[in-house]
């Protein structure tokens, strides 16, 4: 199962997404009680803009700000990595490891198929994955 594919991940799953100008207390409000780790942030067109996790909500936070009036154009993470469906494990987990982030929207001509963080990955596809980065820090 290394290779499988990040449809089949997202599939019959639909990620939580709000629009740019919903507060910072409703979207945490919604990942809570959604149970994930971050949501899509949308333009009126339903296109990708940004995201919003945790450690942007800690962020708000620690900034002083009032999640109630902080919109999430304000502190979301705007223009994040993506990848296609058609993508594997472990291409998403490269890529979020060079990217430094915990989740990938999963995105196909535009159009917002749903997220995968790394709770979304298997047991083979995580050692392998281990393995792979220990080799490289082993060569660096």
């Amino acid at each position: 199962m290394t290779n499988r594919k990040l449809d089949a991940i997202v599939r019959d799953r639909q990620p939580l997404t709000l629009t740019s100008n919903d507060s910072v207390q409703s979207a945490c409000q919604q990942m809570w009680k959604r149970r994930v780790g971050a949501t899509l942030v949308t333009d009126g067109s339903d296109r990708l803009v940004g995201i919003f996790t945790g450690r942007d909500a800690v962020r708000t936070l620690a900034e002083g700000k009032d999640p109630a009036t902080t919109l999430l154009v304000d502190v979301m993470t705007p223009q994040p990595n993506t990848m296609a469906p058609a993508g594997t494990a472990a291409d998403a987990l490269r890529l979020m490891r060079d990217a430094g982030c915990r989740h990938l929207p999963v995105i196909e001509h535009g159009r917002i198929l749903g997220v995968v963080s790394r709770g979304d990955f298997e047991g083979m596809e995580l050692d392998l994955h281990e393995q792979e980065v220990a080799l490289w820090e082993r060569a660096g």
